[in-house]
């Protein structure tokens, strides 16, 4: 049965929920869906009309242009529930924008807000029940782009699938890690993509992550590719520095992701009177400070995980503990970042957008 809930988006509900099969209690992170997904279809040079229907499987065709050049983009948000049962986004404008910015430079066409914020909307209300309340848990949301024109000429595409599909999630990360910083291999590079949710800067980096877990490390932190002397990122996250009691982290740029996680912290620190510093970083600078103390916290931050504490890292062969101080900068923050996607208290940045 169809019917249509608004005049711009088709709805095809599920005939029987799979909701109760799913242990809330037991999540790993991603491998659990929601009964619906969003879809819209790029043809003939504009978007498709959007429909919600039952997750499943695509049929698409083994020539399409995204296995084979890799045109896919994507976003990472979240929704979350209050005690009272109100659903709330997180600044999901600075999402679209971005997935836009990352669909530009990959010559895809742009998504129309419209579609995403209704979409999104929509999706969300018919798998309400899916959203579970209560401190870190939360409905992991992948909107994504992928090229399906079936031509395997080296070529931008004139077909593509934007989708938007959902995971009850939990804590993305549990415990601190530790990790190598990067010597010979490198996120990205100037005039690249590293600023782009681009699919294939993930895949880069699984090769050198699993050569660091070999070493023992969880992650990778990366340097510039040009001379491995300055921080960037750590693994999937943007990364921050505490030295003594100031707050580093690196500037974007066309090699590094501007992470909203990112800059909702910066906004945070600096309201509460944290002193704060967007720079270059070199590895040099932070191996001295941990050889000196001055090296207190550092931490990767973004959607998944909000905040990963690193407990340790590892450099040229030496290895180096960081001794967490108490009142630590991550704890803090992290509880007044999530005590306002909770609605647990105000939000004076206008950052939560209620369902």
């Amino acid at each position: 049965m169809e019917n249509t809930i608004t005049d711009s988006i088709k709805i095809t509900p599920i005939t029987t929920s799979k909701l109760d099969k799913v242990d809330f209690d037991n999540l790993s992170f991603g491998k659990t869906f929601t009964d619906h997904m969003f879809e819209c279809d790029f043809k003939d040079g504009v978007w498709q009309t959007p429909q919600i229907k039952p997750y499943g499987p695509l049929t698409i065709d083994p020539s399409a242009r995204v296995f084979h050049y890799g045109q896919a983009v994507f976003e990472g948000m979240k929704a979350f529930k209050d005690d009272k049962g109100d659903v709330f986004l997180f600044r999901p404008k600075d999402n679209f924008n971005r997935i836009n910015i990352s669909a530009n430079r990959l010559a895809i066409p742009s998504f129309p807000e419209q579609y995403f914020m209704e979409g999104l909307k929509q999706l969300l209300k018919i798998d309400e029940k899916w959203i579970k309340s209560g401190a870190g848990n939360s409905l992991y949301i992948r909107p994504f782009v992928i090229a399906t024109q079936a031509c395997v000429s080296a070529a931008e595409a004139n077909e593509y699938k934007f989708m938007i599909i959902c995971s009850p999630a939990q804590a993305y990360y549990v415990g601190d890690v530790s990790v190598l910083i990067a010597e010979k291999y490198s996120r990205s590079a100037n005039g690249g993509v590293g600023y782009a949710k681009a699919a294939g800067n993930y895949a880069a980096q699984f090769y050198p992550t699993n050569l660091a877990k070999k070493e023992g490390y969880q992650q990778v932190i990366w340097t510039d590719a040009d001379t491995h002397e300055y921080m960037e990122e750590a693994g999937t996250m943007n990364i921050f520095f505490r030295i003594n009691d100031t707050l580093l982290t690196a500037p974007i740029s066309d090699r590094i992701l501007d992470g909203i996680t990112r800059k909702s912290l910066l906004e945070i620190a600096e309201k509460e009177g944290i002193a704060t510093e967007v720079r270059p970083i070199k590895v040099n600078e932070i191996v001295k400070a941990a050889e000196d103390g001055g090296l207190k916290e550092m931490f990767g931050a973004g959607t998944a995980a909000v905040i990963s504490p690193i407990k340790a890292f590892g450099y040229k062969g030496n290895h180096y503990e960081i001794k967490r101080p108490e009142k630590a900068f991550a704890s803090h923050l992290k509880k007044a970042l999530m005590d306002i996607q909770y609605n647990l208290t105000e939000d004076p940045y206008g950052w939560r957008v209620k369902l």
